[in-house]
C-alpha cells in the first residue's frame, strides 16, 4: 500500500476518535442496550482511535497499530449491528445502516496491509 493510503486511514481514525469528543451523543444513540457503561465505552473507543490512528504513522508503531485497529473494529461491529437492526435509525435508509455491515470487512483488510 501506498503512503498516502497509510495517511488517509490515519487521518480518518484520528477524525473519528476525535468525533466522539465533539459528538458523543451520536456514538451513545449506537451503543447496544446490553453493552455497559455507555459513556465510558465511546471515551474509550475514541481514545484508541486516535492513538492507534497515530500510532499508523510510525514504522515502530505501526504494525501493532494496525492490528489495534483490526481489534477496534472487530469490537465495535455489535453498535453497527445494532444501528442496522433497531427501529431507532429510521431516519437513515436501510440499504445505508446495512451497508456499514460489509464496510467493516473493508475496513479490516485496509488495516491489515499495514500490519
Amino acid at each position: 500500500m501506498n503512503k498516502l493510503s497509510l495517511y488517509i486511514q490515519a487521518v480518518t481514525y484520528v477524525a473519528a476518535g476525535l468525533n466522539h469528543f465533539i459528538n458523543p451523543k451520536m456514538y451513545l444513540a449506537i451503543m447496544p442496550p446490553y453493552i455497559p457503561s455507555h459513556k465510558l465505552m465511546v471515551v474509550l473507543s475514541g481514545i484508541a482511535e486516535v492513538m492507534l490512528g497515530v500510532g499508523l504513522l510510525f514504522p515502530a508503531t505501526r504494525s501493532l497499530s494496525a492490528w489495534g485497529i483490526i481489534l477496534l473494529l472487530v469490537a465495535v461491529f455489535p453498535a453497527n449491528v445494532y444501528m442496522a437492526t433497531s427501529n431507532r435509525f429510521r431516519r437513515f435508509p436501510a440499504w445505508l445502516r446495512w451497508a456499514r455491515l460489509p464496510l467493516q470487512g473493508v475496513l479490516i483488510w485496509w488495516a491489515y496491509q499495514y500490519t
